[in-house]
């Protein structure tokens, strides 16, 4: 993919800095342009951000033709400048050779090369008539993206700061975190258009006293900049003292309380029985047959009838979906920062309870979740009996469709990993199915293979490459 844009030295180095948050061990830039186009200055922004705190004195190596860098980032660097390379063969004895397989390796005057590195990344500088201005061209895969990311933090005045990946979810959403003079921020980047419904009920959250960070800059082609509201995911402040649980699970579950006290936004969408049957069909369509059994078609409408009768009657609340450890941030006695909330729906006030005490990435003790199902009842006065059936049914419902999902990202989307979830998310499932306001559903649900072992290798022998 190519794309072009006109820099000034600022998204210049934004860009470099941009690319360095990417690359990985054996990738290549290429650096094309004259004498003075500002090569080196590329090079020098994007070693310095891959060393961030260690960053050195980044050198022309005009005249050695090769420097090298140690990276904090888990590999090394090679800046190499081959103006006054007089035969190719030089390069062997460099070991640039060997370096481009494992090494990120950065090229000033590729044209002396024998060959150009199978796919190598292009960054191609050339003059303007302004002289403060430079035409580049990038070739890349998500070239346009990388360069609309670039073009935005430094129109929204982050220019000059580092750019490291955050982890990212199983959507194409990618996150940065930036840290420069101004502090830090966290860039989301949403092709799909998730960031407006994310300002939207961002704008929401913050009004009503949640904590939502605040939103620094909005791009309309999906992106924004947020405030970053720090590392200390739930999920990792219980792994290092798994004796908060029950006071973290207390907090969720009043959260949840009060959230739901609150008239439903006007703008999120209806997550009603039939649109819960038709997201379970992804489970139909994408997991019996992997597994090796086939069916799975009736679940669907199973789904609908049993939500016509055991949970229509609630009025639903506002529910922000993905809601679970991964998604909340733990900043002591103030409100728990909330991220990833864009897919927010209007739906049973059963659902977010599910999403946080059946967790398809961690175990909760099964008393916590016992205890917080109680602590909700016991706040919203809602009729316990028939809660705890739509809980089992909403529980059974959406961890079925997170079976299709983990399919689906492994055999069409090459992402394996979240196979090793499956036998705790089918323990889920199974445990839902035990209430008997659900025994056609779980009739159902017993013709077909569960997750073990044998199944999940079925299904990972399959995964897209």
């Amino acid at each position: 993919m190519t794309t072009r844009l006109t820099a000034d030295e600022t998204l210049t180095a934004a860009l470099a800095r941009m690319l360095a948050a990417t690359l990985r061990p054996g990738q290549t830039v290429l650096l094309d342009g004259p004498v003075g186009a500002g090569k080196t200055h590329f090079a020098r922004a994007f070693i310095r951000a891959r060393q961030g705190e260690r960053a050195e004195d980044v050198p022309s190596p005009t005249f050695t033709l090769v420097q090298t860098y140690d990276d904090p980032l888990g590999t090394e660097i090679w800046h190499a400048d081959l103006y006054r390379l007089t035969d190719p063969s030089e390069l062997a004895e460099l070991g640039l050779d060997e370096a481009l397989q494992d090494a990120i390796c950065l090229i000033e005057w590729p044209d002396r090369l024998e060959r150009l590195p199978n796919g190598a990344i292009t960054v191609s500088i050339a003059g303007h008539a302004d002289p403060d201005l430079r035409e580049i061209t990038l070739i890349a895969p998500d070239a346009a993206r990388i360069a609309a990311r670039a073009a935005f933090v430094a129109g929204a005045g982050w220019g000059d700061a580092r750019v490291l990946p955050l982890a990212g979810d199983a959507s194409a959403r990618r996150y940065f975190r930036l840290t420069g003079v101004r502090g830090s921020a966290v860039l989301m980047d949403d092709p799909s258009g998730g960031c407006g419904p994310f300002a939207a009920m961002t704008d929401w959250l913050r009004g009503h006293g949640f904590g939502a960070p605040a939103i620094l800059a909005q791009d309309p082609a999906g992106l924004l900049l947020v405030e970053d509201l720090g590392d200390d995911l739930v999920a990792r402040v219980l792994e290092r003292d798994p004796a908060m649980a029950p006071g973290v699970y207390d907090r969720i579950t009043d959260l949840l309380v009060d959230l739901h006290r609150h008239p439903v936004p006007d703008f999120v969408a209806p997550l009603d029985g039939p649109t819960l049957a038709e997201q379970v069909g992804l489970f139909a369509e994408w997991y019996p047959q992997a597994a090796g059994g086939a069916g799975g078609y009736d679940i669907a409408p199973l789904i609908a009838a049993l939500h016509a009768d055991l949970a229509a009657d609630v009025p639903p609340v506002l529910a922000l979906r993905d809601f679970h450890a991964e998604n909340l941030l733990w900043r002591g006695e103030a409100p728990l920062g909330l991220i990833d909330y864009q897919d927010a729906v209007a739906c049973h006030p059963a659902y977010d309870l599910v999403s946080a005490l059946q967790d398809a990435r961690r175990d909760v003790d099964p008393g916590i979740e016992a205890a917080c199902v109680s602590r909700y009842l016991a706040a919203t006065g809602l009729d316990p009996d028939r809660f705890r059936a739509a809980y089992a049914l909403l529980g059974a419902q959406r961890n079925l469709r997170i079976l299709g999902i983990f399919t689906r990202l492994c055999l069409r989307d090459g992402k394996g990993r979240y196979l090793d979830f499956m036998p705790r998310v089918w323990g889920y499932v199974r445990r839902n199915l035990a209430h008997p306001a659900l025994v056609p559903l779980a009739r159902a649900v017993a013709a077909l293979p569960a997750p073990d072992g044998a199944v999940i290798e079925r299904i990972r022998a399959r995964c897209a490459r």
